[in-house]
């Protein structure tokens, strides 16, 4: 979470699988993907604690690309795709390209939590 942290500005602590209900009264959230912001993974049991993952491109309305750490185990991964694969298209189920070109199993997500505008 640290590496989130830092890269978005969104000053949250602890578990990824908590960032979701402590940003309810400190930042914006949302189901739009957006450059900058948090995407908020659920916690699942293959995925305990939940993950989070900063936005870094908009590629279309059903995909970005991300900059996360751990995914990988200790290792940051820059660049990585997410699809949007939720039945209404709202962002609330993903596929992440693990390998480059492989997107991998569909994992639950919150939404996303929107940097403060401090400018």
């Amino acid at each position: 979470m640290p590496y989130a942290r830092n890269l978005s500005g969104i000053e949250i602590r602890g578990n990824a699988k908590d960032w979701w209900g402590k940003a309810r009264n400190a930042f914006e959230r949302g189901t739009e993907p957006v450059v900058g912001a948090v995407m908020s993974f659920r916690a699942t049991s293959g995925m305990p604690l939940g993950h989070v993952a900063v936005v870094s491109d908009i590629v279309t309305d059903r995909e970005v690309v991300v900059n996360h750490a751990n995914w990988h185990r200790n290792k940051v991964s820059l660049k990585m795709g997410v699809r949007d694969v939720s039945k209404h298209n709202d962002w609330t189920l993903v596929r992440v390209e693990s390998q480059p070109g492989r997107y991998g199993s569909s994992y639950p997500v919150n939404g996303f939590i929107y940097p403060n505008d401090d400018g």
